[in-house]
């Protein structure tokens, strides 16, 4: 193929790393230089890659799951030729979504963009940025198409030219956006923390960053992080997950909230005689902007069943399920997003102090209870359970923006 043709040049990262990594490192994306990356990406999703068949693993492919009929309607909507140049690793719907203005990272052909505008609503807004040519050209194309089929007097989408670590330079404005999404694309660029940082910056307060990307059980070695078809293919530039957790509560998010993982197969020998023994999963987490405010308080919330989509819970991330009407103890944590977010009408919250004992109120006794976070550790438990969930998301045009 192209990639494997190509020499693959022995080079230290990203000028700009210095400042947020050690280059050896791959917090950051350390592999190839950060121009030279940026032009393996563009010529791999531009020029490469046409269809699915096309990719040698299963990083970037959205495996089948059922979703609720509002969403697959809207996902039906969606342009042909759209959908057919799709190269997401999830499925990257949040819920509450109804007038929410909305930014998508790497938008490529505009499928997840056109999705999220019907969902929310003609007074919302999307914005896809993304930096190739071919895929942007695709997305624009169809813009017309989808305001008549949405039935819209006006357009709610746009598309930018950009770069996802350069958000102000594509015009983008401090606290413009209640939810950014991104599919697949973070572990693409060659410097994740000016990702993140952009991404925060963006925000608005008590805005939330859900994406899907694909993260690795170890820091990856030099051999894996400088091959060009492993970037492309979504590996090459996986970080060590902890590394997000590090660099995103540094940046000043919320610890991230895991929603979901699936295990990463690579269908390719040579491939597989360079990656070894590291393992891959794609995991879709959850980040918010909201008050670093600690109380020594016990917090409880009740789901008012008001989502679309979530009448009878909400599955927010693998470690809290909402009931409708059922008194949930929350850590603190967790009480600040839902109380700070678009989540906040959608709760009934209570605190009290924690001497206080159960009452015939309806207070419970709080319980201790184990937080998963580690997408590794989530693949092998729904293993055992021959459980695994192939994509994340119930969501809703009914929203809190």
């Amino acid at each position: 193929t192209l990639f494997r043709s190509r020499l693959q040049q022995d080079v230290r990262g990203h000028p700009s790393m210095s400042q947020c990594c050690d280059p050896d490192r791959a917090a950051c994306g350390c592999g190839p230089q950060g121009s030279e990356i940026y032009k393996d990406v563009k010529d791999y999703y531009g020029k490469y890659l046409h269809k699915l068949d096309d990719l040698k693993a299963n990083a970037c492919v959205t495996p089948a799951k059922p979703l609720p009929k509002f969403v697959s309607d809207a996902m039906e909507d969606v342009h042909e030729e759209v959908v057919s140049r799709y190269f997401g690793c999830g499925l990257v719907v949040p819920e509450c979504l109804e007038n929410c203005w909305i930014l998508d990272l790497g938008c490529g052909s505009g499928r997840d963009c056109y999705m999220l505008s019907k969902l929310v609503g003609e007074k919302g807004h999307v914005t896809g940025i993304d930096m190739t040519d071919e895929q942007l050209e695709i997305a624009q194309k169809h813009v017309g198409y989808h305001t008549q089929k949405f039935g819209y007097h006006q357009t709610n989408v746009e598309f930018v030219h950009g770069y996802i670590e350069k958000l102000g330079d594509a015009g983008l404005k401090d606290k413009s956006y209640d939810i950014i999404i991104s599919n697949c694309v973070i572990n693409l660029s060659p410097d994740k923390r000016a990702v993140f940082e952009e991404a925060y910056r963006v925000l608005k307060d008590g805005g939330e960053m859900y994406f899907s990307d694909v993260y690795a059980n170890l820091e990856l070695p030099e051999e894996i992080r400088k091959h060009k078809v492993l970037w492309g293919e979504c590996l090459g530039g996986a970080i060590w997950w902890k590394d997000l957790f590090t660099i995103a509560i540094d940046i000043g998010f919320c610890p991230p909230r895991l929603v979901t993982a699936s295990e990463i197969t690579v269908n390719n020998k040579e491939l597989e005689s360079i990656t070894g023994d590291y393992k891959f999963v794609s995991a879709t987490y959850r980040l918010f902007k909201v008050p670093k405010r600690f109380s020594e308080e016990k917090h409880q919330v009740i789901y008012n069943g008001g989502i679309t989509g979530c009448e009878t819970e909400l599955k927010f991330d693998v470690n809290f399920t909402f009931k409708k009407d059922e008194i949930v103890d929350v850590d603190e944590d967790t009480h600040r997003i839902l109380k700070n977010s678009r989540f906040a009408q959608e709760f009934v919250m209570r605190s009290f102090k924690k001497d206080v004992p159960r009452t015939a109120e309806g207070f419970c006794q709080m319980k201790a209870k184990e937080i998963i976070s580690d997408p590794f550790k989530l693949v092998e438990q729904l293993k055992d359970k021959d459980n695994i969930p192939k994509t994340a998301g119930c969501c809703g045009p009914k929203g809190c923006c």
